[in-house]
This record gives C-alpha cells, structure tokens and sequence, in this order.
C-alpha cells in the first residue's frame, strides 16, 4: 500500500507542475494539486479500512457476509424455473 500512496503523492506534485507549464493559470493548478490531495486522502483511508476489515477476518476466522440470509447450496438461488 506504502507504494500505491507514494506514486499518489507524486502525482500531486508533477501534475500541477506540469499544468503551469502547458500554460494554464497557478489557480487552477493549485486547484488541481488540492483535488488530487483530497482524492489521495481518501482512497488512502479506503485502503488502511479495508486492510484492517481483513485483518479482523483474519483473525477471527470468520467468513465475509454473505448477505442478508446466508443461505448457500441448494436452493440458496431465487428464481428461474421450477419443476
């Protein structure tokens, strides 16, 4: 994850670099470098939360949830046909 979130600090650097060199004004720009600064954050505290879930699965041995009713096997599927 470390890595994921290095390049996405990287890019909030060069994009805006790269944005006042194509010409456009030091406004947008810094527009651009707080909406990628938002979107990191984000996905960051997306990424630490779904790495914690698993751990805590991990950990108790529990399976995912299966949905509302649990139900697997035969007749677990609704609809279609029947005889």
């Amino acid at each position: 994850m470390s890595e994921v979130i290095r390049w996405a600090a990287f890019s909030c650097a060069v994009v805006p670099v790269a944005l006042l060199m194509c010409g456009l004004p030091p406004g947008v720009a810094a527009g651009a470098a707080a909406g990628l600064a938002a979107v990191t954050a984000a996905s960051r505290a997306l990424l630490r939360h779904s790495e914690r879930v698993a751990a805590r699965l991990d950990a108790d041995g529990a399976s995912p949830h299966r949905g509302r009713h649990g139900r697997t096997g035969i007749g677990a599927h609704r609809g279609g046909r029947r005889g």
